[in-house]
């Protein structure tokens, strides 16, 4: 019997739910689309969709099971709810800014939104361990080094572990542009 995946995040979506899952794919390796369901005529009458429009796209990102869901226009997404990519170089992390900043929006931290409203976070492991750092100071730093960033840097993210990086003033944390 096959492994079921217990818990799947259910994107919704107002009518672009197969598309997401086609661009979602496109950018992630280990990652496919999986069945299509339609609306029938109970389903048509309840959520306002057209009979035979698509309903649920089933796919897969790095293996890990989505369903994106054409609901309408009822809800959208906020910040409350990002999908976290971990990435280990600054290839990587400028490579998945690109392709998921594309038609959308960047915002502070790392954080973006992609054309679809959907909110993503570009992190590093590696500034987790510098932010556990025993010393506060070091961990401060990187604190302090994220905060003022918005597609992430390793190279002044490691400068400012180090206690030799620079503030990057390009783009300052919303609370950091309300007090200035």
């Amino acid at each position: 019997m096959p492994t079921i995946q217990r818990i799947t995040p259910c994107l919704w979506f107002d009518d672009k739910a197969e598309e997401a899952a086609k661009f979602y794919v496109s950018i992630f390796k280990n990652s496919r689309m999986g069945p299509i369901t339609h609306y029938g005529e109970a389903g048509a009458q309840v959520s306002g969709r057209p009979k035979g429009s698509v309903m649920t796209v089933t796919f897969k990102i790095e293996n890990q099971e989505f369903v994106a869901l054409n609901g309408g226009p009822l809800f959208k997404f906020t910040e409350a709810v990002s999908l976290m990519v971990k990435c280990t170089t600054q290839n990587e992390i400028d490579e998945m800014w690109e392709k998921l900043s594309e038609g959308g929006e960047p915002g502070p931290c790392g954080w973006l939104k992609d054309t679809y409203g959907l909110s993503w976070q570009i992190v590093s492991p590696e500034w987790d361990e510098m932010l556990r750092d025993k010393d506060p100071k070091r961990s401060e730093r990187v604190m302090e080094a994220i905060l003022h960033m918005t597609k992430p840097d390793l190279g002044k993210i490691r400068q400012a572990y180090e206690g030799n990086g620079t503030r990057n003033s390009e783009s300052a944390h919303p609370s950091q542009a309300q007090k200035e």
